[in-house]
């Protein structure tokens, strides 16, 4: 599989860091999916299934272009359920079904201004050598008390070209929202991720179920990475 080039995004909006982010995924029946996009967007499939991910991170050096990162509110935890899906135009990307982040103020501005589903939880991450730990309790909106516990133990670097459904989970570059009625996308900037193989400890979750998706079912599939620099564009149509 040819890893997809990530995007240059000129006039970025905002600059991140994901850090220690553990992607954790699973099978889902397309037609199970599907029913839960936008119009304009269809589900991916891989193996002949959708792949729902749960991701825990730690987001760094939150800023906007000129404004230097503010260290209370430029870092923190932070954890999406998302899926892959491909619009009209034949261009893959991610569709969120939640995002929960540890700061409110974020919370509030990224709901405003970029339309997506974020909600305002407990949230901590801990890293110990090879071995992260991640927390999220659900405090707003509701329903509350919705939460994401797991325990991630980091392996070995993943040989890129080894392993081609960890790239089609991953090498993603493109978000979709719906803005007044509107389907619209933005891209994101950022190296390839350095991906480990990765042992799942402890997971202890309910995000899916409470996006209103099944019951996962299975062993989930788990890669992860200590990071990477991104910077995001504006939505557009």
């Amino acid at each position: 599989m040819t890893i997809p080039p990530s995007p240059r995004v000129s006039r970025p909006v905002m600059y991140h860091r994901w850090n220690w982010i553990t992607f954790i995924h699973w099978r889902y029946p397309p037609e199970v999916i599907q029913p839960k996009l936008p119009a304009g967007l269809s589900v991916q499939t891989r193996d002949g299934a959708a792949w729902v991910g749960l991701t825990p991170f730690l987001m760094q050096g939150v800023r906007a272009p000129g404004v230097p990162a503010v260290p209370w509110l430029s870092g923190f935890p932070e954890t999406n359920v998302r899926t892959y899906v491909r619009d009209r135009r034949g261009r893959d990307g991610i569709w969120f079904f939640s995002l929960d982040a540890a700061r409110l103020p974020a919370v509030l501005a990224a709901r405003a201004g970029y339309a997506l589903p974020y909600y305002w939880s407990d949230m901590r991450v801990r890293v110990d050598d090879a071995l992260v730990s991640y927390r999220c309790r659900r405090r707003w909106p509701g329903p509350a008390g919705l939460r994401a516990d797991a325990e991630v133990r980091l392996g070995p670097p993943l040989d890129r070209p080894e392993d081609e459904l960890a790239q089609f989970l991953t090498a993603r570059y493109r978000l979709f929202t719906v803005v007044a009625g509107r389907l619209v996308t933005a891209e994101v900037e950022h190296p390839p991720w350095p991906l480990h193989r990765a042992e799942l400890r402890h997971l202890d979750q309910n995000l899916l179920t409470g996006a209103g998706l099944p019951a996962q079912t299975g062993d989930p599939l788990v890669h992860a990475s200590p990071g990477v620099p991104v910077r995001v564009s504006w939505w557009h149509r």
